[in-house]
């Protein structure tokens, strides 16, 4: 497909996402509407765009790319997607009640009060490396995809094209926040998932296939199998790290996160919040089955037609990231690439820009106080935002070009591998708050025990299979990390006649 033409659509998608930006940020663009829509939210359109925000662009392109990747993956992924259920369900049913009795505009405020100042600074400095590192991983991978098929047809370098991707989702945030951002993403949720549905169809048209085919074609291939109960020890996709792993992982990057808890904080009222928890949660599985089907399907195409997984430019080796993009931008007609393009753009950033607005919002209510009333009113507190968010723009631009010297791995692999070591602290954290009442904490030591678990957790899982009987981790790390800041806690807690209740 022209590169000329896929620019235009690009061109043509911000126009109409900065024209959303500026209708909604009309009538208002104080601090209360940025970091929490006036609490006017409804819950219906929240629950549908928390969809683009949850996939991103890594479970469009890094998810079906997973399904024939080397070492047989095939539909392993679900087993995950489970475990994220049930962790979805538990956040509903005991944080989101927790985060609404207590009003927090940020969620580590709950820390504070619960745990001291110095456990509050550390619960939210780790959110803000752990979601810049994730959505930087995230965005990095639909920016190879712009380089590679529309920008090195122009000669533009890697750098140039990363700023214009993070100057674009600043012009349509920067002023609305989260406000803007509910409708931009439901609209852009509305995209990914018309992309999925017309992807497939095009792919089961290319293959002379009925969409009932197609499925009956997917259960007899080789890519079907979901659930992994063979060698408990050595494999890493086993029903129950997988799953575990979903669990916990989804406590902690959803949970204890302030980006997409950021978007239930802004409804009305807990019943509506959890009912938006409930509806994403149905829709979330779901949509993940028919990524996993395009995975399939993607593979089979390219049996059929001869189609070789795409090399890394650096490293020279196949990369299944590319698989998707290659088949759409490549094999197929012009419509299925637009649509596939149309997929892709919604579902990073969808992300990316609720990100910027998360991490807007906590640096701002956690670091600079904006959170009070007499601070966020100040005349000068919404210059001070627009900086803070320019500042966040700019970290993300140096942190996707390190990533992109240093790694070329499967970004879907890499996203949970961060997540296990920079979230793993914050559940230890939280569990910590939530499950021990009459202990106090030595508050001031709790950063050099959040720093102290990652890295004691980094040498246990590298050593596993020494110290294990040859166990490989895989998702469920996060749950050790947790453990060994739980413990850590502990370790520098002493007993108290007072008991706090929240």
């Amino acid at each position: 497909m022209s590169p000329t033409l896929l620019l235009c659509f690009l061109v043509g998608y911000f126009g109409l996402l900065i024209t959303i930006a500026f209708a909604t940020s009309k009538k208002s663009s104080d601090n209360s509407t940025f970091f929490l829509a006036n609490k006017n939210s409804k819950w219906y359109l929240v629950a549908f765009g928390m969809i683009g925000t949850a996939l991103s662009g890594v479970t469009f392109i890094s998810v079906p790319g997973e399904v024939g990747a080397p070492g047989g993956n095939q539909f392993q992924y679900f087993q995950f997607v489970l475990g994220n259920a049930v962790g979805f369900i538990i956040i509903a049913t005991v944080l989101l009640p927790l985060y609404y009795r207590m009003n927090l505009t940020s969620i580590y405020s709950y820390i504070e009060q619960r745990l001291g100042h110095y456990s509050y600074k550390t619960a939210a400095f780790i959110f803000l490396i752990s979601r810049t590192l994730g959505s930087a991983t995230r965005l990095y991978l639909v920016v190879i995809v712009l380089q590679r098929f529309i920008f090195d047809n122009y000669n533009v370098p890697f750098w140039v094209t990363v700023l214009i991707s993070l100057l674009l989702i600043w012009s349509y945030t920067f002023k609305g926040g989260l406000k803007t951002i509910i409708i931009t993403d439901t609209l852009q949720t509305f995209f990914l998932v018309l992309s999925v549905f017309l992807t497939i169809y095009f792919i089961c048209d290319s293959l002379s296939l009925t969409i009932p085919d197609a499925f009956e074609t997917i259960k007899n291939s080789s890519y079907s199998k979901i659930f992994f109960f063979e060698d408990f020890l050595s494999n890493k996709f086993y029903f129950s790290k997988q799953f575990i792993g979903g669990i916990f992982v989804t406590i902690a990057m959803t949970g204890l996160d302030q980006d997409l808890m950021q978007k239930n904080l802004s409804m009305k009222t807990i019943g509506e919040a959890q009912k938006n928890m409930f509806t994403f949660t149905g829709i979330f599985v779901v949509l993940n089955i028919f990524f996993l089907s395009v995975g399939a399907l993607l593979y089979i195409f390219a049996a059929k037609n001869g189609i070789e997984i795409p090399l890394d430019h650096i490293t020279g080796k196949p990369r299944t990231d590319l698989l998707f993009p290659e088949i759409a931008l490549n094999h197929l007609t012009t419509i299925p690439a637009i649509v596939f393009m149309l997929g892709l753009t919604a579902a990073t950033f969808a992300t990316t820009d609720s990100a910027l607005t998360a991490l807007t919002t906590s640096f701002c209510v956690d670091f600079l106080g904006m959170g009070k009333k007499e601070n966020a009113n100040k005349p000068n507190a919404v210059k001070k935002r627009h900086l803070v968010h320019i500042a966040f723009s700019f970290i993300m631009f140096f942190v996707i070009l390190i990533i992109n010297a240093l790694n070329s791995s499967s970004v879907v692999s890499l996203i949970f591998l961060i997540a296990s070591y920079t979230y793993g602290p914050l559940l230890g954290l939280y569990s910590f708050g939530l499950f021990v009442k009459s202990r106090g904490l030595h508050d001031k030591l709790v950063p050099i025990v959040c720093i102290l678990s990652p890295l004691l957790c980094y040498f246990f899982a590298t050593n596993a299979k020494d110290l294990l009987g040859g166990y490989v981790f895989s998702v469920e790390l996060i749950l050790i990390n947790g453990l060994i800041t739980f413990m850590g806690l502990l370790l520098i807690s002493k007993k108290t006649d007072q008991q706090t209740r929240f």
